[in-house]
């Protein structure tokens, strides 16, 4: 028998048929989603009005709260900036704390009994893997002309052609690699956790509620570095 998902009570369940466990898992995988992106619009906009203007919008947080939560994680995806690509990394704190917070929350709402995670999902991790691809070749681009595509032929001439197919090669699995790396290991963290609740939901699943934690967390860090690190090798001025 399928394990239960939330989204089995919602209408359309009973107006398309979804027999197949397999598309009612991806129906609820998107529909998870769908409440990650509701939940940080919501919590965007708290985080705004509770950040104020003037003087108190520039002053750190005095006491824990929404806004607390999105000063340190936009300080931490800051420091990685300029950690990972340099001293205009912190130009692209914006797009990398959006992508780190979308996986964390999707990542969290699978723990959450009954609910799919939109990050297991390969069909949403190939997509965000894809827009990481084209986002780090426009950047590259920008940053350095035209010329940046010379660096897909290496640095000695005789070698192009051969480099070419390389690179060409290499850049092409990038998006492959990160969608199945978030989507596999969400899975396997999700079926883990899903097999703990059916043998002992009362006090077995614990253990693997913390681990759940420290994965969700580490693969939200992991697919956000790993997008850095391709923008930093994009936008360098030594192609």
């Amino acid at each position: 028998m399928a394990a239960f998902t939330w989204t089995e009570l919602l209408p359309w369940d009973k107006v398309v048929h979804i027999e197949n466990a397999k598309a009612l898992h991806a129906y609820s995988s998107v529909a998870t989603a769908g409440i990650a992106t509701c939940l940080l619009l919501v919590i965007t906009v708290a985080a705004r009005r509770a950040l104020g203007t003037g003087e108190a919008a520039v002053l750190p947080a005095d006491r824990f709260g929404v806004r607390a939560i999105f000063e340190t994680i936009t300080e931490y995806i800051r420091g990685l900036c300029h950690s990972v690509i340099g001293s205009h990394g912190g130009h692209y704190t914006p797009f990398f704390a959006a992508i780190f917070t979308f996986v964390l929350f999707n990542n969290l709402l699978g723990m959450v009994p009954g609910n799919v995670p939109a990050t297991e999902n390969l069909n949403m991790t190939f997509a965000m893997g894809l827009g990481v691809f084209i986002g780090y070749n426009v950047l590259g681009v920008y940053h350095n002309g035209w010329g940046y595509l010379k660096h897909f032929l290496g640095p000695i001439w005789w070698l192009g052609p051969f480099m070419l197919v390389l690179e060409l090669i290499s850049h092409a699995v990038r998006p492959v690699s990160l969608g199945l790396r978030l989507g596999f290991v969400m899975l396997g963290d999700h079926t883990v956790l899903g097999v703990a609740l059916g043998l002992a939901p009362v006090l077995g699943p614990i253990p693997f509620y913390l681990l759940g934690l420290i994965v969700s967390v580490i693969q939200a860090i992991v697919f956000t570095l790993l997008s850095m690190v391709y923008v930093a090798m994009a936008t360098a001025h030594d192609h």
